[in-house]
């Protein structure tokens, strides 16, 4: 065998080495999907359980607001399969070209998603998303730490308080106070009216001296727990974790209304595993799966069947279970305009200085 043969031989073997190798490389690769999720809203044990039916691998990010969900992907960001924005954040994304047009109702468990989230405002006939779990933004209070022990069902409680609740109130920021606020003045939370506006400015400017803190979604749930506030604006899902520790707890339905929000999942532009990112939405359809994502984040679920597999105590709480006689009080979120998003931050920026 000549020297220039066995260098042929040797350079085909390298080739076919370094091909099987890219080969496997890539293969493994297919079975991963980087999902950009909210902070604490992904099932620790339910992604386990999706990976071992799937030999897909889920790589997590998280943010903490759709404001950062929206600078990362409209921005042109790659690498995310799977998103979950509200349905305040998902037009948006739609109108920017930032989302693959998929349309859900091709997945085999869209079957199983309960109206009204089966078609949307934000996504008519879910064109681009799927529902994932839902809620309400309302106010909770302590019955040990309020003088009297009961606060009225009114938003006035938070936004007018009583002299002895000064310094006691834990409010969330930016969109879930203003929406409330509008809601108590009786405002279209999504005015483009300055004076409207104003209202809502003059009415926060005027609790701020009460307000002991502002947070963002979900940081009221350890003050209210350990008694730091003896009432927060807060999540329906985490008044049902704080729950847990304090028995002594009330949930409100404001008799003004409270706004009603839905993530939904979906799947960015420029998603590397547009395939994965398919099974992973089918599988989160299931019933037994979704029910399981609300047993961890406390919230509601829009898929049918869902009910046996959540946990009695997500069931009976009327904080997730609606009372039929409080479902009039839900007022669903819709997309704002630009001028009305304009106004509501000049509003947060007015009042945060």
């Amino acid at each position: 065998m000549t020297l220039k043969s066995i260098l042929s031989k040797a350079c085909l073997l390298t080739a076919f080495v370094t091909a099987s190798l890219a080969h496997g490389a890539a293969a493994a690769d297919d079975k991963v999907l980087y999902l950009f999720n909210w902070a604490d809203y992904t099932a620790p044990d339910l992604i386990k359980r999706f990976s071992a039916e799937t030999g897909i691998k889920v790589i997590i990010d998280t943010y903490d607001s759709n404001g950062a969900l929206l600078a990362k992907l409209e921005g042109g960001a790659g690498g995310y399969d799977v998103a979950a924005p509200s349905q305040t954040t998902l037009k948006g994304l739609i109108d920017a070209g930032a989302l693959l047009k998929f349309d859900a109702k091709t997945l085999p468990n869209f079957k199983n998603v309960a109206a009204p989230f089966d078609s949307i405002d934000s996504d008519p006939g879910r064109q681009y998303s799927i529902p994932y779990t839902w809620g309400m933004d309302s106010f909770a209070y302590n019955s040990a730490k309020v003088p009297g022990g009961k606060l009225d069902d009114s938003w006035k409680s938070l936004f007018d308080p009583a002299p002895d609740m000064v310094g006691k109130i834990s409010m969330v920021k930016p969109d879930a106070l203003y929406y409330a606020a509008a809601l108590y003045l009786g405002v279209e939370r999504c005015t483009e009216n300055p004076e409207d506006a104003k209202k809502i400015l003059d009415v926060l400017q005027k609790q701020k001296v009460a307000v002991k803190t502002y947070v963002e979604n979900g940081g009221a749930r350890e003050q209210l727990a350990n008694g730091e506030v003896a009432a927060a604006m807060i999540g329906n899902g985490s008044y049902h974790r704080a729950l847990k520790d304090a028995s002594s707890l009330v949930f409100v339905y404001p008799k003004e209304g409270v706004s009603v929000w839905y993530d939904n999942f979906v799947i960015p532009a420029k998603a590397p595993h547009v395939e994965n990112a398919k099974i992973f939405l089918n599988w989160m359809m299931d019933p037994k799966n979704a029910a399981e994502a609300a047993n961890y984040t406390s919230d509601n679920v829009s898929i049918r069947g869902a009910g046996p597999f959540l946990k009695p105590e997500l069931r009976d709480d009327p904080a997730v279970n609606v009372p039929d006689n409080m479902s009039d009080r839900l007022k669903p979120m819709a997309q704002c305009s630009a001028k009305a998003n304009d106004l509501r931050g000049r509003v947060w920026a007015s009042l945060a200085r």
